[in-house]
């Protein structure tokens, strides 16, 4: 639903969705349920809400703290998957159940504070189809995050076919015909921020200080980060496929000009060009290019053999929460995915 609106009282009533994956998150998720409740009652009774939250295989405490927090709260929905599937993962499986006409996504650890969320629906009611969080400060990381997170999306945006916003992460309110959109598309490799600028539509950004982790330990270390620039990049550039033909035509002539000066040295001159080093450093040249090369078209080809095989994004253990009668109204009424 995306029509204008300016006020509570012109408002028709509306139901949001929020979407929260979550992965070993039991020292923090008592919080995040808690502050997220407390922002949405605070947008007044013409407002309805549901939190969805997506238990991502977590090995601590974090689905038994989810169950509990479902059989007090009525409006608390549980997805468990049967093992990790990954963060992009479990944001799509929280937009397949979501029922909302609005739909936020946020993540458990209260860096992206839920208060944030009022400006979100106001910039909905006002007409936008998507407002997603600007970070204007970053609390509690390290400087090398920081700077390679900065030099990670001014990079993308050199290479990729859609800008994708800067300093932004998954947390942002879309309405339904977004997220309509966004289920429409299949892939395997996920980067949904790069997904949603795809898709178009209007948005807009929304300023907020990120805080710091209040519990627990980062789910992204240097490692996963390195994975997560890596599907950004595959998934919405072909630049990887270009570079390695321009290095191709580099070597080749490079190689060319080096037998051009060794046949000039041979017949204007009694020199031949001679050197063994500089033939093992051609050598090696050539052969490690050729390896970055085929590495770059393994990936490309790895990601088409896992489309082709079809298998589903995620497999569920548990749902609790979603069998209400009243839900189930609504969702006959949006036609929408169980």
């Amino acid at each position: 639903m995306n029509v204008s609106r300016t006020s509570d009282e012109e408002c028709p009533a509306s139901l949001i969705s929020v979407v929260v994956p979550c992965f070993n998150e039991e020292e923090v998720i008592g919080a995040t349920c808690r502050r997220l409740v407390e922002a949405l009652e605070s947008l007044g009774p013409r407002v309805d809400f549901e939190l969805v939250f997506i238990d991502d295989g977590s090995r601590d405490h974090t689905l038994e703290r989810l169950r509990s927090l479902q059989a007090a709260d009525r409006r608390v929905r549980v997805l468990a998957f049967s093992r990790n599937f990954g963060h992009q993962i479990a944001v799509t499986a929280g937009l397949e159940h979501a029922i909302g006409d609005a739909v936020v996504l946020i993540d458990a650890d209260l860096q992206d504070p839920p208060e944030v969320i009022r400006e979100m629906v106001l910039r909905w009611r006002r007409g936008v189809d998507v407002a997603y969080g600007v970070r204007a400060e970053r609390e509690g990381e390290t400087k090398f995050k920081l700077w390679t997170a900065k030099l990670f999306y001014r990079s993308i945006n050199r290479i990729a076919e859609v800008p994708i916003p800067l300093d932004t992460g998954d947390f942002r309110l879309m309405d339904r015909a977004v997220v309509n959109a966004l289920l429409s598309m299949p892939e395997r490799d996920r980067f949904v921020r790069g997904m949603v600028a795809w898709v178009g539509f209007r948005q807009e950004p929304v300023m907020y200080k990120r805080a710091a982790r209040v519990a627990g330990q980062t789910k992204y270390p240097l490692r996963k980060m390195l994975r997560f620039a890596v599907d950004g990049v595959l998934s919405f550039s072909l630049a990887p496929l270009r570079l390695a033909i321009w290095l191709g035509f580099v070597t080749a002539g490079l190689a060319m000009l080096g037998l051009i000066y060794a046949l000039l040295m041979r017949v204007f001159t009694n020199i031949w060009v001679t050197g063994w080093t500089l033939l093992f450093i051609a050598c090696s040249s050539i052969g490690g290019i050729q390896l970055v090369c085929l590495g770059v078209l393994g990936e490309y080809i790895g990601r088409i053999y896992g489309e082709v095989k079809r298998r589903p994004l995620y497999v569920v253990r548990e749902r609790l929460g979603f069998t209400s009668a009243a839900r189930l109204n609504r969702l006959v009424e949006r036609k929408a995915p169980l």
